[in-house]
């Protein structure tokens, strides 16, 4: 899973968003639903966003689009590093 964690993250930082969706959306651990409502705070659908950032376990983040994309990479790169 990992891996597909790391994808979708790469794939969101190229901006394909459909793309990325696409391959997070079967998973449904912390990481990948931050991931998800990461991809739809993008997209703009708010409501959707803090859904899939609640499953994460998360508020809807109020940071910067291109902040969070490094947070979550961070957070893709300590998880890959430690599983």
């Amino acid at each position: 899973m990992a891996c597909e964690h790391a994808r979708a993250i790469q794939l969101a930082g190229e901006g394909r968003w459909e793309d990325a969706h696409e391959l997070v959306q079967p998973w449904s651990d912390r990481l990948a639903c931050l991931i998800h409502g990461y991809l739809h705070r993008v997209e703009g659908d708010l409501d959707n966003a803090a859904y899939w950032y609640r499953r994460g376990g998360e508020a809807l983040a109020d940071n910067a689009l291109d902040e969070e994309l490094v947070r979550l990479t961070e957070e893709v790169q300590r998880h890959a590093e430690s599983g």
